[in-house]
């Protein structure tokens, strides 16, 4: 890989790990849902006029907006209204553990050794930052990003389905699916949004523009440059900076705190995916945030 092409895959990872204080900086505004919902329809408004139609039947791009949009984002974005960017930014990483669990049952795919202690340190990692200190009582975010995580896994098996369609094109046209999906939603389940949308300032605003225009759009539309031009062995190592931005940001930025067990369970959780990701790169593919 080329030093320019280093330097812009580490500024991708970069841009997604300080999303995740972008999203706590929205959620401070919005709520949660219905940020989804803002930040989806700005994608939507942004792509679909200039991308063509994905290559693949519209029912499966539906499919994938209802799983990965609706479902996961949804409870993803929840999950982290209740808990820090740091500690999120490392448990939405048992999502690779778990599409090579889902992997096992649906397909067969042994793990062998290897990728089996690899799924084991992922998850003893969560459970040390998630025992002792103020952490622990936070169960219901924490099972609400356990569930994000364990849907962002189907959508990569959906995602596979649709074989080789153009990255932008999927963003777009399941973002112009999803919004709505996700506006319903928050009007049946939360309260506020139009209050929130009035009174945001230029912070509540300028998070979701965060989120849509340099995490999704240029984001990701240089992350499919670089895994359409090197192969995924080289490519997906990469994406393990993307935690460690994301506690980082989250302790420089926020000022959250930075325990010696969320360093010692953020290391055991992100050793144990980069074994899962050395030995099966193309299951670990980067997060969405």
């Amino acid at each position: 890989m080329t030093l320019p092409d280093i330097a812009i895959a580490t500024f991708v990872m970069l841009v997604w790990g300080v999303n995740f204080v972008a999203a706590k900086v929205g959620l401070a505004e919005f709520p949660p849902i219905f940020m989804m919902a803002l930040r989806f329809a700005l994608v939507a408004a942004l792509l679909v006029p200039f991308v063509k139609r994905p290559a693949a039947p519209m029912s499966r791009v539906f499919g994938l907006a209802f799983t990965l949009g609706f479902l996961h984002f949804a409870l993803f974005y929840t999950g982290l209204n209740g808990m820090d960017a740091s500690v999120a930014a490392i448990v939405i990483q048992l999502q690779v553990p778990f599409a090579v669990v889902l992997s096992a049952f649906l397909l067969g795919d042994r793990p062998g050794w290897r990728r089996l202690v690899g799924i084991a340190m992922a998850f003893a990692g969560v459970f040390i930052i998630f025992t002792g200190g103020e952490i622990a009582a936070d169960a219901v975010p924490m099972t609400l990003m356990l569930c994000a995580a364990f849907i962002w896994s189907v959508a990569n098996y959906q995602i596979k389905a649709l074989g080789n369609v153009d990255g932008m094109s999927l963003n777009g046209w399941m973002a112009m699916f999803a919004a709505p999906q996700l506006l319903i939603a928050s009007l049946l389940i939360e309260r506020g949004q139009w209050a929130a949308l009035a009174g945001a300032d230029w912070r509540g605003f300028g998070a979701v523009g965060f989120t849509a225009v340099f995490a999704t759009i240029l984001g990701y539309g240089l992350w499919y440059r670089l895994v359409h031009k090197y192969p995924m062995s080289l490519a997906m190592p990469f994406t393990l900076l993307g935690p460690v931005f994301g506690v980082a940001s989250g302790v420089l930025m926020l000022g959250e705190p930075l325990t010696l067990r969320l360093l010692i369970g953020s290391a055991v959780t992100l050793g144990g995916v980069a074994i899962i990701v050395l030995r099966q790169p193309r299951i670990a593919v980067p997060e969405s945030t």
